[in-house]
């Protein structure tokens, strides 16, 4: 005998009734009716938590003898892609069961039965119907039909035997025996409810034994204390699906060294001091580094320990800088931000600052002002005090304007960093730093090194003041990075700053050159700091300027949309992750990016050039570097027709990206990119 069925409910686009598990039922004795959706070929329906779109189906049952029923049963959805959303539910023919509790009567069990639904394709047409059905006291006896609930169990999640836990950045861990490489062939996550996760951000996953991690992007707003619950679907090796029901624990940061064991952890720190020794060749911090070797150049002949005290005042303030930088970030990693290396200079408050800072040192190399020496009351144990501390402040800026030069080395040093236990995180910032200092440190360590050093002289005042054009520079190239932040009005707040400085910087050297009164010379100094300090508001209420125009015409501004959408169509994509702030992002555009083979290939529209601009914060593109294993810009990434990701080396020429381009090149050793899927 077969099991019963009500009247169908049909459409051009799907047909519906309600099913039972039984032909009869027993007084008492729980037995399972279904909501059946069969779908047309190209439409879909949705599940309990539609995602960003759509309305998941609903039944609402009216059940004669006493009788009762329970929720409405969903079976792992699917992962749709409807344009720029992603949405959960499902194709084809789903069984969505509902458990029902007869009352002790035996006469028969009448139901109605009222059901909404969604079917889509292109539009999405929302539909209803009405169903009737009667079923016998008698045996209970399953009938042909029932097997469609079997088939519709193989599909129900399970409750997750493994530990579940979430960390305020997004990283989902499961834990327990079972996990592993070899059983985990691919896995993502469904939330149970909106508004907790962005469905449309990539999903990294990384599986170790006894140990499967996803990074998710947590939505705006969503809890960080409260229990994350949904769907973790896992694939198999044998392609066999199970969906695993969790509530992850709120938990602490989920961090790992990025190598095992000691061989990884010194290949960590090796390759953190070759960071920060690269650094000293870039182009960012070359100002400051001039500014220590004028001021190494002045104690040639001074003795070995005033030496090393210089040196070494630099060196700490290097390494407090690096390590200040490196809490600072690891803390926002805890606190869910997406912040990255770099993450000061998108804050255009914080390079008008360090523009004016860096305007105000080369004024005072310029000999328009002078501190020190002169000021009441200092002493003489004070101005010879003041010479380590502006050493070791010269250390704190060299770190903070080097930010922006992303050497080659520093995006892994800075990943395995934020990936480490919190000691060996602090401890490869700590190398970095040194390796930053290790030219100082040098000069001061080794005797003969420093005997080769010039004689103090006159020389030395007019290579001082020679020293204040770069910061002047670097000062004009920081407006610029304002100026793509928030625009041209910035620019003038922070030119009008520069001024009011100028006046102050003036006025404080009229005072230290005045033999009457000072009254007024220093109240106008103060009036012109006060005057910049005012204008800081200003810029911090300065609306974003528009996404920065690519440097061809065929450039597209980057979003994970897109990128999918290209691909989808199968079109190779190159796309270019960059900053105003970043200098090899910089120099790679004028001159890899902009050469005429490569502006050929893409104005052609034979590859789409996606570009996106960090300059701000921008929480895709975060989510985006974070999903390749990178903290910072720059980052280059093409994808073949059809294939994943390769990555590009950081630093371009234009032979390398036209081999890429041109299938001469291809992934590198050990597979496709991690996380490249986009």
């Amino acid at each position: 005998m077969r099991a019963l069925e009500s009247n169908v409910v049909a459409s051009p686009r799907s047909q519906v009734s309600i099913v039972t598990e039984t032909d009869s039922f027993r007084p008492g004795v729980p037995f399972r009716i279904g909501l059946r959706l069969r779908l047309a070929d190209g439409w879909h329906s949705y599940w309990q938590n539609p995602g960003d779109a759509g309305a998941p189906p609903e039944l609402s049952l009216g059940l004669s003898n006493g009788a009762s029923a329970g929720p409405l049963a969903f079976p792992i959805p699917m992962r749709i892609e409807e344009g720029p959303l992603v949405t959960y539910g499902y194709t084809g023919q789903r069984l969505l069961p509902v458990t029902v509790t007869p009352g002790l009567g035996t006469e028969d069990l009448r139901i109605s039965a009222e059901a909404t639904w969604l079917a889509c394709e292109k539009l999405c047409v929302p539909e209803h119907g009405k169903f009737e059905l009667t079923i016998p006291a008698g045996s209970g006896a399953s009938g042909q039909d029932s097997l469609q609930f079997t088939r519709a169990d193989a599909w129900m999640p399970m409750q997750s035997p493994f530990a579940a836990r979430f960390a305020p950045d997004g990283t989902l861990t499961l834990e327990g025996e079972g996990l592993g490489p070899d059983g985990v062939r691919s896995a993502w996550f469904a939330p149970a409810s909106s508004g907790l996760i962005e469905n449309a951000a990539p999903q990294t996953l990384d599986v170790s034994p006894g140990k499967l991690v996803l990074r998710l992007a947590l939505a705006d707003g969503a809890s960080r204390s409260a229990p994350l619950q949904g769907l973790v679907i896992v694939k198999d090796g044998g392609g066999r699906t199970t969906g695993l029901q969790i509530a992850a624990s709120p938990g602490p940061l989920e961090i790992r060294p990025a190598s095992e064991g000691i061989a990884g952890i010194i290949q960590s720190l090796v390759l953190a001091f070759l960071a920060g020794l690269i650094l000293n060749a870039m182009p960012c911090v070359f100002p400051v580094l001039a500014m220590k070797a004028v001021a190494l150049a002045r104690m040639s002949g001074a003795s070995r320990r005033a030496v090393r005290l210089e040196a070494g005042s630099y060196t700490l303030g290097v390494l407090a800088a690096f390590a200040a930088l490196g809490l600072a970030l690891i803390g926002f990693r805890a606190a869910g931000s997406a912040s990255g290396w770099g993450f000061q200079f998108q804050s255009p408050g914080f390079v008008a600052v360090m523009a004016w800072m860096i305007f105000a040192i080369g004024l005072n190399l310029s000999g328009v002002f002078v501190l020190g020496g002169r000021l009441a009351g200092a002493g003489q144990s004070l101005a010879s005090r003041g010479g380590h501390l502006g050493s070791f402040f010269t250390g704190l800026l060299a770190v903070v304007v080097a930010t922006p030069c992303t050497a080659p080395f520093m995006a892994g040093a800075v990943a395995a960093a934020l990936l480490a236990p919190l000691p060996l995180a602090i401890a490869v910032f700590l190398a970095m730093g040194l390796g930053l200092a290790a030219p100082a440190l040098l000069i001061a360590l080794v005797p003969a090194i420093g005997r080769t050093l010039p004689r103090p002289g006159a020389w030395m005042e007019r290579l001082r003041q020679v020293m204040a054009f770069p910061m002047y520079g670097t000062a004009v190239w920081l407006l610029w990075v304002l100026s793509q932040q928030v625009g041209p009005d910035g620019l003038l707040v922070a030119g009008g700053g520069m001024v009011l400085l100028g006046f102050a910087a003036w006025c404080w050297r009229v005072a230290q050159t005045t033999h009457g009164t000072r009254t007024l010379p220093v109240a106008a100094t103060a009036l012109g700091l006060l005057g910049a300090l005012v204008l800081l508001p200003v810029i911090a209420t300065l609306a974003p300027a528009p996404a920065r125009a690519a440097d061809t015409d065929a450039a597209e501004v980057f979003s994970p949309v897109r990128l999918r959408e290209l691909r989808d169509a199968s079109k190779p994509v190159f796309v270019n992750m960059t900053a105003s702030w970043c200098v090899t992002c910089i120099v790679n555009e004028r001159v890899a990016l902009s050469a005429q083979a490569v502006r050929a290939e893409f104005e052609s529209g034979r590859v789409a050039y996606l570009k996106g601009d960090w300059t701000r914060q921008d929480r895709a593109i975060s989510d985006f570097l974070r999903a390749h294993g990178r903290e910072g810009v720059p980052l280059y990434l093409y994808y073949p027709p059809g294939r994943d990701g390769v990555e590009l080396p950081q630093i371009l020429t234009e032979s390398t990206i036209m081999d890429y381009l041109r299938g001469r090149r291809g992934p590198p050793r050990g597979g496709p990119l991690r996380g490249a899927q986009g």
